[in-house]
Parts: C-alpha cells; structure tokens; sequence
C-alpha cells in the first residue's frame, strides 16, 4: 500500500485529489493538511511514503516543509503541486530535495503518473518547466542555495508577511516572545529589512506568500 498526504488550503482541491488518487488500487490518503505546519505534524503522525504539497500554503510554504521533511530519518518522496512555472521557485525545490514538481495546469493528465514516478524513488517534473534544471534534479549537487536565512527564519519571515504579530507567532512554533524577536532580528539584518513593510516585499519577491 502506497501511503500519500494531501497539503493544499483549498479543500475542494483536496477533496478532488484524494478521488482521484484512491482510483488508483494499493494507493491510500492517509491525511490531509491545510496548511504547512499542519501538514509536517500530519507526517509526523501518519508517515507517508509520498507528500503531495502545495507550494503557496499558510504558515510555511511547500519548499520550507519539503526541506523538514527531508531532513527527518524517514525521508517521503515529494511532489510540489502548484501553479508556479517559475525557475527559481523549482530550483529552491530542487535544493532540498525534491524530486517531483507538477504544474496545476497539468494535473488531469499527470498526477497519477508522476506519484507513480515517484512511488519507485524516480525523478518526476511536469513537462512545461526547465530541461536544464531537470538535470539538476537527476545530478544533485549542481546549484547553490542563495537563500540566506535558516528555516526557522523563514518561518518567521512568511508568518510575519501573512500578518501576524510575534505573539501570534509565539503559540504557532511553540517558542516564547525572545526567540520569535530574536529570529524576527536576525532575518532583518541578513536580507537588509528596516521595516515590516520590507519584510513584506522580501516574502513577496521569493513567492513565499502571494502578492
């Protein structure tokens, strides 16, 4: 049985996937998460094989918990769903490990065949983006993270665009007033921030929250 997790803020979206995935025989949704903070606690619990993620989520976007996810020991394959055609949001997914990126536009026809692509531990990327960082992803190793903030920087970065004060953050990552300022502190000084309005545009500018 093929164990996936659904994480997508839309849930008609979701309710449409998971009909479609449970066409396929040996295949089971075993959770469902609305946003990227919900959606690493729902690994954690159901321990899939494979996570379908959606890149613009809440909290924190689907490359951030692409990256937690496959820092833990027991690795899910990855597919980044999303409506991004963009180089750079792919490279990032690249970077930490990702190995499947499908385009919305391209679900219908694609998304059995790339989670059956990615169930044998294969590379899979939708067929409108770059050839060139397909080769990355089959040659890890090529390209270099420019992204100057540590995850849970950019937690911070992304919670703090979505809107929210550090005591509204506090009781999301569990942490107490200092640390939120403190990592709210060091993300400003690495990317140049003097207000929260440039925050803002910096979360903007790296498609961590939409415009």
């Amino acid at each position: 049985m093929t164990r996936i997790l659904i994480a997508d803020d839309h849930d008609v979206l979701r309710t449409g996937l998971r009909a479609l995935i449970e066409t396929r025989s040996g295949w089971e949704v075993v959770a469902e998460a609305r946003d990227g903070l919900e959606a690493l606690r729902a690994a954690e619990a159901a321990q899939p094989d494979i996570v379908v993620l959606d890149y613009a989520m809440p909290v924190m976007n689907g490359v951030e918990v692409a990256r937690q996810l496959r820092a833990r020991p027991r690795r899910p394959e990855i597919l980044i769903f999303t409506m991004h055609d963009d180089d750079a949001v792919l490279r990032e997914a690249v970077l930490v490990g990702v190995r499947g990126y499908l385009l919305k536009s391209d679900a219908q026809g694609h998304l059995l065949e790339a989670l059956a692509t990615l169930a044998r531990h294969e590379a899979y990327i939708s067929g409108q983006v770059s050839g060139t960082l397909l080769e990355a992803v089959l040659k890890p190793g090529k390209l270099e993270d420019s992204n100057p903030l540590t995850p849970r920087e950019r937690t911070v970065v992304q919670l703090i665009a979505e809107g929210r004060t550090s005591r509204q953050i506090c009781p999301i990552l569990k942490v107490g007033i200092k640390t939120v300022e403190t990592h709210r502190a060091s993300a400003m000084r690495k990317i140049g921030a003097a207000s929260t309005a440039d925050i803002v545009r910096y979360a903007i500018r790296h498609r961590m929250v939409e415009a």
